[in-house]
């Protein structure tokens, strides 16, 4: 089975803050809708996004109903329920939205423990980079869901680790 995922802007930019956007390559394909990179390309582009194997996508988003989400975050949660594919976002609205419809969700702590998964980071580089993204990134998340995050790399060891 192919992994795939579509992003909004928040993976994509947090991942990006620090230095770990390469991680994305976990996923077997990524798409990425229009409007997401119309509006990641209006703030400037993340370092390293020329470097990763994504294909834009058209979204028809008007279909997904919230006032709190952007047209960005309705075009990904579209793409995602179209295709029954992951989406990745780090915006709470979007995954509750999201989960509401039966998606799989996931943000930048659970793409960086994919990345631990599928051997492309040790574990205490996964958890650098978890603890990185609630200190160095412009993304919030909370001590216990980093630490959650850890925990759930002690649970998936990869081949690689010792």
């Amino acid at each position: 089975m192919t992994l795939a995922a579509v992003s909004d802007a928040g993976p994509l930019i947090h991942l990006a803050e620090i230095d770990s956007l390469a991680l994305l390559s976990a996923f077997e394909t990524l798409l990425i809708p229009e409007t997401v990179y119309d509006e990641i390309e209006r703030g400037g582009l993340p370092d390293g996004i020329s470097d990763l194997s994504y294909d834009l996508v058209d979204a028809e988003w008007s279909s997904v109903e919230s006032d709190e989400l952007d047209p960005g975050e309705r075009a990904a949660i579209a793409v995602a329920g179209d295709r029954e594919i992951v989406l990745l976002t780090d915006d709470l609205a979007a995954r509750d939205s999201a989960s509401a419809d039966g998606i799989d969700v996931h943000g930048s702590i659970g793409v960086v423990a994919l990345g631990y998964s599928r051997g492309l980071l040790d574990r205490d580089d996964a958890a650098s980079r978890m603890r990185a993204l609630q200190r160095e990134a412009s993304l919030f998340v909370s001590e216990a869901v980093v630490e959650r995050g850890i925990r759930m790399l002690d649970g998936h060891r990869n081949e690689h680790d010792p």
